[in-house]
């Protein structure tokens, strides 16, 4: 446990306010007993895995956060299913089925985080998305009493939403269902995809990837640029001349500028198009 924990240090903007509590579960019983323990006195908690797409405000999160982290990270092959930790990486995933020459899971293996987060969110890139390779998923209920396995269709997945951001249950392991192909094959898409977010992403930067969800009928990096934003800072916050989909901690970034900056795109993207952009990363405090 981590008494005001700095979340710069575990979040990938690399910025942000402390947590009142941060505690890193090592077996699924242990977050089950810590679950049942905040439920029971009424205490503020929110379970997280890399920080890859949250900001904690500068004020602080006064609450416990639960990090699901190493203890969650197995990755087993079964055929042509894999079954992955919740804190298990999707790069790491992806590693995997590469190498047991297991197509399907290349669009993520460039998605800078963890299983839980994937699913929780849907997560996609490159034409894919969980919801295509997903067969079923191993769920604790949100108030640690009993465990269970939700099918893919109960998990009501739709673009970056499911079902476990209404219920508040957490995943504990997800089957992944994907088919036999040429290992070279995978690997080299592997490598085309991660040399494309090199050259089209600000990956020298801290952010939580694309920041904006894609608006119906439209992308909401085309739309920040059409307005006349790429490169617009506010304190050491930009939104990025590489791809304006991105808002990046140039290195001296709040909290406070991230989120203001946030907001001017939207107002701005608004009055300009008519479209208003709904933000992907979670922000909390």
């Amino acid at each position: 446990m981590i008494l005001d924990a700095p979340m710069k240090e575990y979040t990938s903007f690399k910025t942000g306010g402390t947590a009142a509590l941060l505690v890193k579960p090592d077996s699924s019983d242990e977050l089950s007993y810590a679950l049942r323990v905040l439920k029971n006195h009424e205490i503020a908690h929110l379970v997280i895995g890399n920080g890859t797409n949250l900001l904690v405000k500068d004020a602080g999160y006064n609450g416990v956060l639960i990090k699901i982290g190493e203890a969650f990270q197995e990755i087993s092959v079964l055929g042509e299913r894999i079954e992955a930790g919740a804190g298990a990486s999707l790069y790491a995933v992806a590693n995997e089925a590469c190498k047991a020459s297991l197509t399907g899971f290349e669009f993520a293996s460039g998605i800078p985080g963890t299983i839980g987060g994937a699913v929780f969110m849907n997560a996609g890139a490159y034409d894919g998305e969980i919801s295509q390779i997903i067969e079923s998923a191993e769920i604790l209920s949100a108030d640690g009493t009993r465990v269970f396995t939700m099918e893919k269709d109960d998990l009501n997945l739709s673009y970056r939403s499911s079902i476990l951001q209404s219920t508040g249950d957490i995943l504990l392991k997800a089957t992944f269902r994907l088919t036999k192909g040429d290992h070279k094959k995978i690997s080299d898409r592997m490598n085309e995809l991660a040399m494309r977010r090199s050259e089209k992403q600000p990956l020298d930067y801290p952010s939580a990837g694309s920041f904006f969800k894609r608006p119906k009928g439209h992308f909401a990096g085309k739309l920040i640029q059409d307005a006349g934003l790429r490169g617009l800072t506010v304190g050491g916050a930009q939104v990025s001349t590489l791809h304006a989909g991105f808002i990046i901690n140039t290195g001296s970034a709040t909290a406070s500028d991230i989120i203001n900056l946030m907001e001017i795109v939207r107002s701005t993207v608004y009055e300009e198009s008519g479209v208003l952009l709904e933000p992907e990363v979670r922000i909390i405090g």
